[in-house]
């Protein structure tokens, strides 16, 4: 029997009066952590029928996971399956009408810039004050509203943060700042990062957070369309509240739900640094060599010498121990470098008694020595915007060969 032909949320969705079928089926939500609160936000986003899911995460699925993770299986713990991958299957599963991007990485050093520029909100499903940090300065790079949800026990929270009315960075302690820059490391010394510790949290707990968190990613996808028709109709229109600026805290132990004023802009924050006017060039991708690149970027830019900032990820080609004195060839982005050190035996070991230090390149122009590699072997991933330095100063172009 042929199946039936139907169009995802027709006579469902559509009786709702603030609903828009075509702005919600184009639109594009990048969903940083694939735990308990990414597999909440991914599973609801593809009922609402968002036409691009992106999902972010580097982890392997635990048996511990199961708990209260509604789209991982007992058989994806033992098959030591990756949380992005996992969630973007079942996601096509539950709405085969929508695109689900998995990318098993890091989100700061391994998910293209150009894919931060091309959606409508971000959602963060994250378990440190890290990969906010980090998350954040993407966004207000980006110049994008991102949705941050925290859960512990039967408690959770949502804040958003958007550019020009708040931001996580501005609203950190000196205490909590400094122990971001701590945990982060220095340039020359490479120390294995401490293993968050697990913290308790329930189902509930992300059932509840994770759907506020998609409510407001909705109003804020469906209030870019209602301000377009506003102007487009001189007056204005703003069908809905949204928690920018705001915070909402849930309590489960006595089943209260308050909204605080939680918004910090402080002048000078180097996190409200954005990236404008970005030159698209479908020409470029990373899988270009660094020489064909700099070809390229000359032309583009006309200029005579280029030189690429690594912002997010340094290239190292060796590292050494201080004793014994040894160097060894690694040839990697730093980003890979704790995996690729507790791979190799020798360094595995020499990492728990001594200092490693890393060679790396931060910036390349023509004196890179290893050319011939693509960009993305030397650490820059597809749909990246590259930060460009000329002798007409300073541009951004964007790998758009590379577009999803």
């Amino acid at each position: 029997m042929e199946k039936e032909k139907y169009e995802w949320g027709e006579g469902v969705y559509t009786l709702l009066s603030w609903f828009k079928k075509e702005k919600v089926k184009n639109a594009r939500v990048l969903v940083a952590g694939c735990g308990a609160l990414g597999n909440e936000v991914v599973k609801n986003l593809a009922l609402f029928g968002i036409g691009h899911i992106y999902v972010v995460d580097f982890d392997k699925i635990e048996l511990s996971n199961l708990t209260r993770s509604v789209l991982f299986r007992e058989a994806d713990a033992y098959s030591h399956a990756y949380k992005a991958d996992i969630v973007a299957a079942r996601a096509r599963e539950i709405n085969p009408q929508i695109e689900v991007t998995p990318i098993v990485g890091n989100l700061f050093s391994e998910v293209g810039f150009g894919i931060y520029r091309s959606v409508d909100v971000i959602i963060g499903c994250l378990d440190s004050r890290i990969a906010r940090y980090q998350l954040n300065r993407l966004a207000m790079r980006a110049g994008k509203s991102w949705i941050d949800g925290s859960i512990e026990n039967l408690t959770g929270a949502v804040k958003v943060y958007t550019p020009g009315k708040s931001c996580y960075e501005c609203g950190l302690s000196r205490e909590e700042f400094n122990h971001i820059m701590l945990r982060t490391g220095c340039a020359d010394v490479v120390r294995s990062q401490t293993e968050q510790g697990r913290v308790a949290t329930t189902p509930i707990s992300a059932s509840i957070v994770g759907a506020l968190q998609v409510q407001e990613a909705m109003k804020i996808i469906h209030l870019q369309a209602s301000d377009e028709e506003s102007n487009a109709a001189g007056e204005e229109f703003t069908p809905f509240k949204t928690l920018q600026g705001k915070m909402l805290r849930y309590e489960g132990m006595t089943n209260t739900m308050s909204i605080y004023k939680f918004s910090s802009w402080k002048k000078n924050c180097p996190a409200h640094e954005q990236w404008k006017d970005v030159k698209v060039c479908k020409e470029l991708s990373a899988t270009q060599t660094v020489a064909d690149v700099f070809q390229k970027l000359k032309e583009i830019l006309n200029a005579e010498s280029v030189e690429i900032n690594m912002c997010n990820n340094k290239f190292i080609d060796f590292v050494a121990s201080d004793y014994p004195q040894k160097e060894f060839e690694v040839m990697i982005p730093e980003s890979r470098l704790d995996e690729f050190i507790k791979g190799n035996k020798e360094l595995r070991q020499l990492s728990y008694r001594t200092l490693i230090h890393k060679h790396f390149f931060e910036n390349i122009d023509d004196r890179f020595p290893y050319q011939q590699l693509t960009l993305q072997q030397i650490g820059i991933p597809a749909f990246d915007v590259l930060q460009v330095s000329t002798e007409n100063g300073v541009s951004y172009v964007e790998l758009s060969g590379d577009a999803y």
